[in-house]
């Protein structure tokens, strides 16, 4: 099949890791032909152009700042995207017929460019369904819910489930919530259709280990604690900081928080006023060197803001699980997340503010350091088990094969 991908994420170089690469390169072993279309921020001050990496046709379009700006020219930018992507297929893929069109967060985005490509090559869709918008907006309280910006991009959140054919969803959760706040979506179209990697068979490497604890003033003997990703108002990182300044007395427990967003500096002045020594803040690294950080740390954290309805399923489980890692996470009451990594046995779960039942387990992993490993193959196991490109791709193909 042709198949044409769309997203905002950046997808430049194929072969690096992540949840979307990692599916492309699947559907490329499989003998389908891509066509992948991702923007190029304007920050970057290059004009938008095609090229060929891997076996994989990637269009680069220059589109305004989408990821990691303010408010205002996102939303701009998420409404003029449709248009930049369509006149950019028009003019470098005019010629392909496409069979199977897939895209992702966020879904509103795409509807005139998904319409349109539809009737014109009489192709299915497959909506990759990442970001619950505008609600998750409305839950953090960037826009309000009476509004008339709310308005329009509930509209168009509602039209774009029903031009695709079918919807994949993160978790149990997600499908949940779609259902009961779009009764109008048939029930045949949603399914659950994961965040999911290509894993690599994982090693201990304790010369490795020693290496980078001992370039970054790690304590050897410190069981540590990594929070990896996004740095923004959704994982309600306020208490992330009350958890630092709550355990900053302990000399058996590092943090380690690796990472950017609109929230970084806000943060770093943080580290910066009060000197913590036992937590460290890196920005935002290269995926194979944050891979090699992983490989020096002991428990992954997950956080999101409490206020959220919309069950969000970070995609940064799936290193933590892949690097035979349990996990903590603090998050709202709707997510899955953490009940899923509970009744699974590889990691544990509270509510974003509640900082005793938190250090809890902080304190239960400092004094139980031999449960880690036994935890962390839980979620290994989890993982080959739930979370592959090889099952997302079969969830996905059933339907057009």
């Amino acid at each position: 099949m042709n198949i044409l991908f769309l997203t905002i994420s950046e997808v430049d170089d194929i072969e690096q890791r992540g949840i979307y690469t990692d599916l492309l390169r699947k559907f490329r072993d499989e003998k389908h032909t891509l066509y992948v279309v991702s923007p190029l921020e304007r920050k970057f001050k290059t004009k938008t152009f095609l090229k060929k990496t891997s076996g994989i046709n990637v269009l680069r379009v220059k589109t305004l700042n989408l990821l990691k700006t303010n408010i205002i020219e996102k939303g701009i930018g998420t409404v003029l995207i449709d248009y930049q992507y369509l006149k950019a297929i028009k003019k470098y893929f005019d010629n392909i017929k496409f069979d199977l069109l897939l895209y992702s967060t966020p879904p509103i985005s795409f509807i005139r460019v998904v319409k349109k490509i539809k009737a014109k090559n009489k192709a299915f869709s497959y909506l990759l369904l990442k970001d619950i918008f505008p609600q998750n907006a409305v839950d953090i309280e960037l826009i309000k819910p009476d509004g008339m910006i709310y308005r329009f991009f509930r509209r168009k959140e509602k039209e774009l489930y029903e031009i695709s054919d079918y919807i994949g969803c993160m978790s149990p959760a997600n499908v949940e919530f779609l259902k009961k706040n779009n009764p109008q979506i048939p029930a045949h179209k949603i399914e659950i259709c994961p965040n999911s990697i290509a894993p690599v068979e994982y090693k201990e490497n304790i010369p490795e280990r020693i290496t980078i604890r001992q370039k970054l003033n790690i304590p050897q003997e410190s069981i540590v604690f990594i929070y990896g990703g996004n740095l923004g108002k959704p994982q309600g990182l306020g208490f992330l900081l009350d958890v630092l300044s709550s355990n900053k007395e302990k000399n058996n427990c590092f943090f380690l928080i690796v990472g950017s967003g609109t929230e970084f500096f806000k943060i770093k002045n943080w580290f910066n006023k009060n000197r913590i020594i036992n937590a460290l803040l890196i920005q935002k690294v290269p995926k194979d060197d944050y891979d090699s950080l992983l490989s020096a740390c002991d428990v992954g954290l997950i956080f999101l803001d409490p206020r959220f309805t919309v069950p969000n399923y970070p995609s940064r489980l799936l290193p933590y699980l892949e690097k035979k890692m349990p996990v903590l996470a603090a998050t709202d009451i709707n997510t899955d997340i953490g009940k899923i990594a509970e009744e699974n046995k590889y990691g544990f779960w509270c509510e974003n503010g509640d900082l005793e039942k938190f250090n809890y387990y902080i304190d239960f992993f400092i004094n139980n350091p031999h449960l880690i490993q036994e935890l962390g193959h839980n979620g290994y196991s989890f993982l080959h088990d739930n979370y592959t490109v090889n099952l997302s791709y079969s969830i996905i193909i059933k339907h057009f094969t």
